[in-house]
């Protein structure tokens, strides 16, 4: 990572003694009410050391002393710079997080006479007074540190999954308008709960979204739907009549709503707790790397439980490819978002909605005279592994990306710095 010009400037300071090019000038020019300057008056011809020559303790007052005193302290005028920082810091670790966040690394941190960012914080937080208004309770509020149990954001994960299976329940009791009204009552019931489980606890965003992750998104669940049957019935000719949508691969993604939220939760508490006995930014990157696997192929074992569960209960064929897929693309979307970074899931959503949308198009487009060719790759695909290939490639091919992404970005303390929103 590239340093700062101003860090070069201060740390070239601590390893030289010099000062910084905002110092003061030095003390030649003495302030009026200084004794030099009251000797030379009186005696203007003869210089300063004539007048006590046997005194060269005198002299080096006179010029090496107060350069001593007017000596810049590199790490003060870190914790001026980053001042705020300093005083609002529940503990080190949050300076050493900013600080990471600032372009400081370990080298940088050497230069400063510390053997790494942690132990440079260290002393940053000893030495700077923090805001003494802020209470504990408060000041524990600012860290985002979870404190307690949570059961509110708990329970508020399950609902999707109990609405959305509800709702099956309703549409295969009614008929007519009234299964119409089932329908998008409840999309609009699942839709709301799902809203209210993000907003809370650990999938909650602490940067703003924007609207083309929710677009994509959206796009991504109904293909999910009915993308499927519309992608088998193009290969054969049609669609030439209306197709079931497959509910069970929505139904698995909404109940993994909740081991979603509590992968998220595990993989933020051990974190922090590996950050507090972190002595090294690579130490940290070192011991979160494998917790971040470990815990989104915990995931991915639950998700492919549930979609199981859900192709046996409703009788429909388990999409685990597509599905499963899917589910891993949307839960390292919304962790990276959790954590600040969102214009790489925005993007790779973006790229997985327009495979899957350029896949159905080029099958349509092949029925164009002279343009059977765009077809024959799609339709070989789907011929050889059926139409979950599609969303199976898509997904998975955006789910690495993201994957490698986070491995990267979700093991710097950075990542894990409090936040000022509450679970």
């Amino acid at each position: 990572m590239n340093e700062p010009v101003a860090w070069r400037a201060t740390a070239a300071a601590a390893s030289t003694g010099s000062p910084l090019p905002d110092v003061p000038p030095p003390p030649s020019a003495s302030p009026p009410g200084s004794p030099a300057k009251a000797a030379n008056l009186a005696n203007p011809g003869s210089p300063a050391k004539a007048a006590n020559p046997g005194s060269p303790a005198k002299v080096d007052e006179a010029t090496g002393g107060s350069r001593r005193r007017t000596s810049v302290d590199p790490v003060k005028a870190l914790m001026h710079r980053h001042r705020e920082l300093c005083e609002r810091a529940v503990d080190a670790l949050e300076i050493a997080a900013g600080l990471e966040a600032h372009g400081v690394t370990d080298r940088t941190a050497a230069r400063f006479r510390h053997r790494d960012v942690f132990s440079l914080a260290e002393e940053m937080y000893a030495r700077v007074p923090r805001d003494s208004d802020i209470e504990p309770e408060s000041r524990h509020a600012v860290s985002g540190t979870p404190r307690g149990r949570r059961p509110v954001w708990a329970a508020l994960a399950l609902l999707p999954g109990t609405l959305g299976a509800l709702t099956l329940v309703g549409l295969d009791f009614t008929g007519g308008r009234l299964r119409l009204a089932v329908g998008a009552g409840g999309v609009l019931a699942v839709s709301a709960a799902l809203r209210a489980a993000l907003r809370r606890g650990p999938l909650r965003a602490t940067a703003h979204t924007g609207p083309a992750i929710r677009a994509w998104t959206c796009w991504l669940l109904a293909y999910a739907l009915l993308g499927d049957g519309l992608l088998s019935a193009a290969v054969s000719g049609g669609p030439d009549e209306a197709w079931a949508p497959a509910t069970a691969p929505l139904l698995a993604l909404a109940f993994a709503v909740a081991p979603g939220a509590w992968c998220a939760q595990l993989f933020g508490a051990v974190a922090r707790r590996r950050l507090a006995s972190s002595r090294g930014l690579d130490e940290f990157v070192a011991s979160v790397r494998p917790l971040l696997l470990a815990v989104f192929a915990l995931f991915l074992c639950a998700l492919w439980t549930l979609i199981g569960v859900a192709a046996a209960v409703l009788g429909q064929d388990a999409a685990y490819t597509g599905a499963g897929t899917l589910g891993a693309l949307l839960l390292l979307a919304r962790l990276l978002t959790a954590h600040g970074r969102t214009h790489a899931p925005a993007v790779v959503l973006g790229a997985a909605t327009a495979a899957e949308a350029l896949a159905v198009c080029t099958v349509f487009a092949g029925r164009l005279p002279g343009c059977g060719f765009l077809a024959v790759p799609v339709e070989t695909a789907v011929d050889a592994w059926g139409p979950g290939t599609v969303p199976g490639l898509a997904c998975g091919a955006a789910a690495l990306t993201l994957l490698v992404h986070a491995a990267r970005t979700l093991t710097r303390a950075s990542a894990h710095a409090p936040t000022d929103t509450t679970p």
